[in-house]
């Protein structure tokens, strides 16, 4: 089996753009549950409502595949499994470093879905001598003074960085250096990166706050009808007690939010 070393996804040189990569797994994902029972053909629009999009966005980004579906059939779920599992690389061997092995690291470590994805994790990392040699998910911890060979010796082209904020640019630039193309940052901060490495973050303090300002507007949008009858002339003041947490932010007028 090839690996990521010395194949890499051409779908930037076919002109695919980024957008539509980005929901690719959302459709692979809908598709294998449905190859998964043995579902031989889906529409368009049932496929889209699985993915979550709409679907003339869907039969448009399976057109820069080449996939275009019969009329009255649909689209084949194996044809389309293997177009898509090729377009992202997934028909090949991906090995993966991951570097930190705190409570996360070990977490994304004994995560199953690697191993079906195409992703091999072919070393844990860590700077800490104790955790050396320890087993996790049935891999040896290995000391970060080994980074450099164990990268050369298992063609890994994939680092994973699940490191505190402090250590992770320093981790990232010996991958860089080491030859590692492309990075997946678990780490709260922005890592700098040269040219043709590409960077992905998961940051889920941000994604927490993204929920909670919708749910924020939520509680407004409810709580407004009873505070535009509040409102209405000859109605009786109340006073409103803050929010939990709330107060002015430091200009005085903008409330203040949840540090980053």
């Amino acid at each position: 089996m090839a690996t990521g070393r010395t194949h890499r996804p051409a779908t930037r040189s076919r002109g695919i753009p980024e957008a539509t990569v980005a929901r690719l797994p959302l459709y692979l994902r809908a598709l294998t549950a449905l190859s998964e029972r043995s579902v031989p053909t889906v529409s368009s629009e049932e496929l889209a409502a699985a993915a979550g999009v709409n679907s003339a966005k869907l039969r448009k980004d399976f057109s820069y595949l080449g996939s275009y579906g019969t009329r009255g059939v649909g689209y084949d779920v194996e044809y389309l499994v293997y177009q898509i599992s090729r377009e992202l690389g997934l028909t090949q061997d991906w090995p993966v470093v991951i570097v930190g092995i705190g409570n996360l690291g070990a977490a994304l470590a004994n995560y199953g879905g690697f191993a079906s994805r195409g992703f091999r994790v072919a070393a844990l990392i860590d700077a800490d001598p104790a955790m050396a040699g320890k087993p996790v998910a049935g891999l040896p911890v290995r000391h970060t003074d080994e980074l450099e060979s164990i990268i050369r010796d298992n063609g890994v082209s994939i680092g994973v960085i699940a490191t505190p904020a402090g250590a992770a640019q320093q981790v990232c630039d010996r991958l860089v250096a080491a030859g590692i193309t492309s990075i997946l940052n678990f780490a709260p901060t922005v890592l700098s990166v040269p040219d043709g490495v590409d960077v992905r973050k998961v940051d889920l303090s941000i994604e927490l706050q993204i929920l909670a300002f919708h749910e924020q507007r939520k509680a407004g949008e409810e709580s407004g009808p009873a505070a535009a009858a509040a409102a209405r002339p000859g109605a009786p003041a109340r006073a409103s007690a803050p929010a939990a947490g709330g107060g002015k932010g430091p200009e005085g007028d903008v409330p203040a939010v949840m540090p980053a």
